[in-house]
């Protein structure tokens, strides 16, 4: 599991049931600030049509598992500890919600589009679910420019005692978020001001630390609790309002994943993950039948609860994740089973950035790569793409 995705939101608006509902785990859910205080870190899992079938097989997967040709690969999911105004500075669990936010790849901001509870996570009505938006974004904003700061007075103090370009000394202070001088130069000369520290002022050091935040803290929104009408029209108003352009917006009932899958458990209802349907299989009450209606009836027009496709949307649409099959031209994975694996790699990753993710022997004696789709002979260097099934010919 080599991607890591973070849940964040304030206290209050789901976040602990979106967890339980994507992992099965049992994390405490409650209705006030603060029921999580430690991070707690499950397996939940995302979607890749299987590539078996292309070839006649059937998969055996080593991790996860496969229904209806549908693979569910798993991923880390982090639900951090609930923050507040002020984590910057340390206020709530501030320094070590950052901390722990700071492991993710990317984010899924819960978010109570109800408005039932105001920015402290306490019972309202009527609260704006923009202000949470907003006030996240700021919050990592102003955390990322303290640390731009100090880098900025790191190029100033020139301790090192060499002369160093200014997006190396940044990208030194920042190397915490997984950037580098070159990513953090193309930002600078992308905001068109200048590379000397010394002209920046207030608002271009913000700008510079919100732009950098974007592009190592991607964040897509949960739109929780769209099984209520007042939830739908503040979906509708804040999705056309042209200042949330930059975001993803997925429609989202963590609560309908976790009935549905308790019914599915319980051999009440046949579902599968990201559906965006259902079969009542089990004897159920007619208040149970009423229920499981109103579900069908959420899941049907939003293509499903949410919570999967909140998980697929942040890691393959928002960060560009491409999944990759080892195989062999022949299908066959290896002598211990059929398509046992599947990897989630990043975009751009290459035959050789592959041949290294199996095992850095495997990388070292690269040769080529095989595409077993087409069969053809692939170049270390050439570009991978989403679902393809690459053999490695290596010397180790």
């Amino acid at each position: 599991m080599s991607y890591k995705i973070g849940l964040v939101g304030k206290p209050s608006v789901g976040k602990s049931s979106f967890f339980n509902a994507a992992t099965m785990n049992d994390v405490p859910e409650g209705a006030y600030p603060f029921t999580t205080i430690d991070p707690s870190i499950g397996e939940a899992y995302v979607r890749v049509e299987c590539a078996a079938p292309e070839f006649d097989e059937s998969c055996t997967p080593s991790v996860g598992y496969c229904s209806h040709g549908m693979r569910y690969v798993p991923v880390k999911l982090v639900d951090v500890a609930g923050l507040i105004p002020g984590a910057h500075e340390g206020k709530g669990l501030g320094n070590q919600f950052l901390t722990d936010l700071n492991e993710a790849d990317v984010l899924v901001h819960v978010v109570d589009f109800s408005g039932e509870t105001d920015i402290e996570g306490e019972a309202t009505e009527g609260h704006d679910p923009r202000d949470d938006i907003d006030f996240l974004e700021n919050e990592l904003d102003m955390w990322y420019l303290g640390i731009l700061e100090k880098g900025i007075d790191r190029y100033r103090s020139g301790y090192h005692g060499e002369e160093k370009d200014i997006e190396v000394d940044l990208a030194e202070q920042m190397s915490a978020f997984k950037t580098n001088k070159d990513e953090i130069k193309q930002v600078i000369l992308s905001l068109d001001i200048g590379l000397d520290p010394d002209e920046w002022d207030d608002e271009d050091k913000a700008e510079l630390a919100r732009e950098i935040r974007k592009r190592t803290k991607p964040i897509i929104i949960a739109a929780n609790k769209m099984d209520k009408p007042v939830s739908q029209e503040n979906f509708e108003e804040i999705t056309t309002d042209e200042d949330y352009e930059h975001l993803t917006f997925v429609p989202t009932s963590a609560h309908a994943e976790k009935a549905l899958k308790n019914a599915d458990e319980g051999g009440v209802v046949d579902y599968r993950p990201g559906d965006d349907d259902f079969d009542i299989v089990g004897d159920v009450s007619d208040e149970q039948e009423a229920g499981l209606e109103q579900i069908r009836e959420f899941v049907t027009e939003y293509g499903g609860t949410g919570v999967q496709q909140s998980l697929e949307n942040a890691l393959f649409d928002v960060m560009g994740a491409i999944a990759i099959f080892p195989g062999s031209a022949n299908g066959k994975s290896d002598s211990q089973g059929v398509f046992r694996d599947c990897f989630i790699l990043p975009e751009g990753s290459t035959t050789e950035d592959f041949a290294y993710h199996l095992h850095s022997d495997i990388g070292d004696g690269l040769l080529h790569g095989i595409d077993c789709h087409s069969k053809r002979q692939i170049g270390s260097d050439h570009e991978l793409t989403h679902r393809d099934v690459v053999e490695i010919v290596s010397t180790n």
